[in-house]
């Protein structure tokens, strides 16, 4: 029986694991729950997995949650920082899924890792943003870091049973998003709409915009780079727009090893939980008679510069990934406010990355004071935009 914490059970991915979950209670439980504003659907999973924590936002997020369990709750309900901290070390738990969207999920996912917890992880900002001091703290306390990300689980996957001096390189693939084929001087014309119609997975708004940018696929190479400890120059991003293959492992002898599975995050997520077992999910294997063919493109990366600005970052390391990631993270919620354009995300990041002056082995708190600065920047570039739009 593996006790679960869950950080982000109302995403995704977050929905995903409790689905695993309910099907398997005789393998899992869980002991806490987090989630941000969406009160209505933690009371739902409250009241079904009986968790004894969970965790919201806000004071008045808390008090709500609590009139919606009344009048039979005996979940311990708390809110902010301490409380997603308390969820993420609570010492009936043997397993943190990491969950939570963007960089809010670096300190519980450090808290977990300090406390002895293993990780299954789909936060990949935690990597992007602190790589070297989060692989390294896994080492020091000795838990494993398991990818949730479908393709990190296939790169692992893939790895297995292999020495690693027989390593060349990895195939991160791609489904090159909704905009794939759309010529680069209709991208003024996207909107949040047509943005968040991703053609083969169902993900959350702000993976979907990454998704759509490929910044995405960018955050994914930083993260590949500090899980499986391997050069960025031996990553290959790939587009695979029927994302059938989640990703491949090349070696030295000419072999190329690749994962495949129709899309669905239910496979990546079991298999974390459960590995070296797989569970019996009963999900469907692909039609490879309907499909008919797998291709693959080279990703453009003129006409998406979000992948090149990752690469960039991830090339130049210390707190440059940070700083990416926060102005990524402002330019996307300012597009899906529609303050901003869709081409304008990545001038956003550019803008903040080149104004930034990296610090090459930073400490937490640095990495933090970084995140904060390039928040700032960035806004600032999006309020610029803005004005300029608006004359």
């Amino acid at each position: 029986m593996r006790h679960l914490t869950i950080l982000g059970a109302t995403g995704s991915i977050g929905k995903n694991t409790l689905n695993v979950v309910d099907r398997f209670p005789d393998r899992f439980s869980v002991k806490a729950l987090t989630a941000g504003k969406n009160i209505s659907l933690l009371a739902d999973q409250i009241k079904r997995f009986s968790p004894e924590l969970a965790v919201v936002y806000s004071e008045t997020d808390a008090l709500q949650l609590k009139e919606r369990l009344l009048p039979d709750n005996c979940t311990e309900i708390l809110f902010g920082e301490d409380g997603y901290r308390a969820a993420a070390v609570h010492p009936d738990v043997d397993t943190v899924v990491s969950a939570i969207v963007g960089a809010a999920g670096l300190l519980p996912t450090l808290a977990a890792i300090d406390a002895g917890k293993h990780i299954a992880l789909a936060n990949k900002e935690t990597l992007v943003m602190a790589g070297d001091i989060v692989m390294s703290r896994v080492r020091e306390k000795k838990v494993s870091i398991l990818p949730v990300d479908s393709e990190h689980s296939a790169i692992f996957q893939c790895l297995a049973g292999n020495r690693k001096k027989d390593f060349k390189k990895i195939l991160l693939t791609a489904s090159g998003g909704p905009f794939r084929n759309l010529p680069a001087d209709q991208f003024k014309s996207i909107t949040p709409e047509k943005a968040l119609a991703h053609p083969t997975w169902e993900m959350g708004a702000k993976i979907s915009i990454d998704s759509a940018t490929l910044m995405n696929k960018g955050l994914e190479v930083i993260e590949a780079k500090h899980l499986f400890d391997v050069p960025h120059q031996k990553i290959e991003v790939v587009i695979h727009p029927q994302s059938i293959i989640h990703s491949m492992v090349a070696y030295i002898d000419g072999s190329v090893i690749a994962q495949m599975g129709t899309p669905d995050m239910k496979g990546a997520i079991a298999y974390a939980l459960s590995c070296p077992e797989r569970l019996p999910l009963n999900l469907p294997l692909p039609d490879f008679a309907a499909i008919g063919a797998l291709t693959f493109e080279t990703p453009d990366m003129v006409k998406f510069p979000c992948l090149a600005h990752a690469f960039a970052a991830c090339e130049a390391g210390g707190t440059l990934p940070c700083v990416l990631n926060a102005a990524n993270e402002v330019a996307v919620d300012a597009f899906l406010n529609k303050r901003i354009g869709f081409t304008q995300i990545p001038e956003v990041i550019d803008h903040t990355m080149g104004k930034h002056n990296v610090i090459s082995v930073p400490e937490i708190d640095e990495i933090l004071l970084a995140d904060q600065w390039a928040r700032k920047s960035a806004e600032k570039w999006v309020e610029r935009f803005a004005i300029k739009e608006n004359i």
